[in-house]
């Protein structure tokens, strides 16, 4: 059985909080100031620390910051609006989570459910970190480069708080798999980790695949239909592409995130969900904010601790290790066990992977299959080894920095030098899609993108006009 001790000034919440605590099997001993809580403290230390954040003699977090007793004891923020200011300074200080008055009764449960001793928590890490020595692997994450052992300490820091996480980078550069890697190191672990591609869903069910919704509640509800909000209960639910989620169901996304409760469609009664928020997009925030793709206080509100995943190109030094990873697996599951040769690697090191370790990926299974031999040799990769057909063909002196052999037999554009990015971007997208008789799936596979970006991107396009 735990111990808990709840810092709370008022004491018909402190009562109440200490009645829930004893319901989940918990001894129980409440402080109405730091003096009574320093007391305590010093009687006996607890498994977990309800902390309110006012006191009558100071702020809650002081007792952080000078209280030797808490050092391997959980602490639980309970305040009256999670600010962002107060989430950063509580993820500093080594708090575990919050609670929001009035407080979520499931939030609490699921609180409880979750203790774990932060000196487990480190120990975990610290084997992470031997593996990643020993083998370059974090988690599900491959690389021992400097840009990714950032990402590294980032997910340490941040896996075992409640902070929201927003995870931004280009496609394919592995955002899904940090979202994964801080759930499975995160007290949620034993709980359900859902990924929700907000891109991929029509515009008209979104709301009813994320929130759910009654029997009876539109055209074809005929039974009750639990969102993704529900099924994550306990859990983290990664919202992928964020910034492609209809304006108006971003205001009810915010209101999750405030209250820890939400409607089904077609209901007027709230359903409370103890849920951790990971999002991820590939667009720049502020940006995404001045487009109106993203509403600016969601911004906020989810940006608490951002992650940038790097590009491929910004970590050659992982790709030849990428690589082996990536075709250990395919051998796994084809039953039939190749090798790279030194020529092979070294030709894979040399491209830009404009689609990042996912396009890495497709092309180690494309050379797989068309080795005939144990060892796969470079014969079949060769410049634009990516899958881009389309290559880029500048004027002026930057024309010299383009291979004859990569546009050799090939269709190219010309690109200005000083070309808004954007503008290439949109340049090269509606050239390969051309390039392919409008064939979406090729013309995506030929970028180096998902297909959901693509279609976001012609989205994009045809808005502008």
């Amino acid at each position: 059985m735990g111990h808990a001790l709840i810092v709370e000034d008022d004491p018909a919440v402190a009562e109440a909080m200490a009645a829930l605590i004893a319901a989940e099997g918990f001894s129980a001993v409440t402080a109405r100031s730091l003096r009574d809580a320093r007391r305590q403290l010093a009687t006996r230390a607890p498994d977990l620390v309800l902390l309110d954040l006012q006191l009558p003699d100071g702020q809650g977090l002081d007792l952080l910051r000078d209280t030797e007793q808490l050092a391997n004891t959980e602490v639980v923020l309970v305040t009256g609006h999670a600010s962002i200011e107060t989430s950063i300074q509580a993820l500093r200080l080594g708090v575990a989570d919050y609670l929001v008055k009035p407080f979520n009764i499931k939030q609490l449960q699921g609180i409880l459910s979750r203790l774990m001793q932060p000196s487990t928590l480190k120990a975990e890490l610290e084997d992470l970190r031997a593996e990643l020595e020993r083998s370059g692997r974090f988690g599900h994450m491959v690389g021992r480069s400097a840009p990714m052992r950032q990402v590294y300490e980032q997910i340490a820091r941040v896996a075992g708080s409640a902070v929201t996480v927003l995870i931004t980078g280009e496609s394919g550069s592995g955002k899904e798999v940090a979202a994964r890697t801080i759930h499975d190191l995160s007290r949620r672990r034993h709980q359900p980790f859902l990924a929700v591609n907000c891109g991929a869903i029509s515009p008209h069910l979104i709301e009813s695949e994320i929130f759910g919704h009654e029997k009876g509640s539109f055209t074809g509800a005929d039974r009750q239909h639990l969102g993704f909000f529900e099924r994550a209960h306990g859990g983290t639910l990664f919202l992928d592409e964020v910034t492609e989620m209809p304006p108006e169901l971003q205001v009810k996304l915010l209101r999750v995130l405030e209250t820890g409760s939400f409607m089904r469609v077609g209901s007027t009664t709230p359903v409370e969900t103890d849920v951790r928020v990971i999002a991820a997009t590939n667009r720049i925030p502020t940006e995404a904010v001045a487009s109106g793709k993203l509403r600016e206080d969601l911004m906020y509100r989810l940006d608490v601790f951002p992650i940038r995943m790097p590009s491929l190109h910004e970590r050659p030094d992982d790709i030849p290790m990428l690589a082996e990873h990536f075709l250990q697996d395919i051998c796994r599951r084809e039953g039939v066990t190749k090798r790279l040769s030194p020529a092979a690697v070294a030709a894979l090191a040399r491209q830009r992977w404009p689609g990042n370790v996912r396009d890495l990926r497709n092309v180690v299974q494309r050379i797989y299959l068309m080795a005939d031999g144990r060892e796969i040799g470079d014969e079949w990769i060769h410049p634009g080894a990516s899958n881009t057909a389309v290559h880029a063909r500048t004027t002026g002196a930057a024309a010299a920095d383009v291979p004859e052999e990569a546009a050799a037999g090939e269709d190219t554009i010309t690109v200005r030098i000083g070309q808004p990015l954007a503008d290439i971007e949109r340049e090269v997208i509606l050239a390969t899609l051309k390039r392919f008789d409008h064939h979406k799936e090729r013309t995506a596979a030929a970028l180096g993108v998902s297909l959901k970006t693509l279609y976001n991107r012609l989205k994009d396009y045809s808005a502008d006009k």
